[in-house]
């Protein structure tokens, strides 16, 4: 289930966004300035955003440059959302790093149909990408995980939970964000079910000596860290 989070901070428009988006199964995320936005990318790295143009404080405009700016966000999927039709504006949103441009009022209909061209638009490159990281290879293509050689088995659940380390080194997830980004409706599944899975991760990297390269942080969650020369020195 794709994550979108929709910055917007009239709160009647978010609301009949959310209510068409979860309609259409998707996972919905809302923010009523760039402060609270910004807080929710940090949490988690949605799918795709909707931006409105026009926000209290920082605009949409200035955001979706920030945004561009930024190494983890660079890639980010954008939709900007505006009352203002002339092409300049368009431009200007264009310009500042949005993938597509909506003018307000729209129809549900066009809104998920520019939704789901600019997620097709990124999901190839995200999905099948080949990752590479302290020597550990991914390849999304071919269900393949290997290091100098030696292949990695793995289940389909650990397959997607390396994916999401891989793609998202030296940060710290909690086990609701992993659930949220590798299982993705995890309503009935409990906390603990990462653990397992991690720990299966592990015995599996223990194999080509990449086993600790999944960290557990204390009281926080886990973390993919590529300092393995450093690990194995220490």
């Amino acid at each position: 289930m794709s994550r979108i989070l929709v910055v917007e901070d009239e709160s009647a428009i978010a609301e009949l966004i959310s209510i068409n988006l979860r309609h259409a199964g998707f996972e919905v995320v809302v923010a009523a300035d760039a402060e609270q936005a910004q807080q929710e990318i940090d949490r988690v790295l949605p799918e795709l955003v909707l931006l409105d143009w026009m926000l209290p404080g920082q605009s949409g405009l200035a955001l979706a440059r920030q945004w561009r700016s930024a190494a983890r966000t660079k890639e980010l999927p954008i939709i900007m959302l505006t009352a203002r039709a002339d092409e300049g504006d368009k431009v200007s949103g264009l310009d500042a790093g949005a993938d597509d441009y909506l003018t307000k009022p729209f129809s549900t209909k066009e809104l998920l149909a520019r939704i789901r061209a600019v997620l097709r638009r990124k999901a190839p490159e995200a999905l099948d990408s080949v990752v590479e990281l302290g020597g550990l290879c991914l390849d999304p293509g071919t269900r393949r995980v290997s290091r100098e050689g030696a292949e990695v088995k793995l289940g389909p659940t650990e397959f997607r939970l390396l994916h999401f380390l891989m793609t998202h080194p030296e940060r710290v997830h909690s086990r609701s964000q992993l659930l949220d980004r590798v299982w993705g409706d995890h309503v009935f599944i409990e906390e603990r079910t990462v653990d397992v899975h991690v720990k299966r991760l592990r015995e599996a990297l223990d194999k080509v000596q990449c086993a600790r390269m999944v960290e557990t942080v204390r009281g926080a969650g886990y973390r993919l860290t590529q300092q393995l020369d450093m690990l194995s020195a220490g």
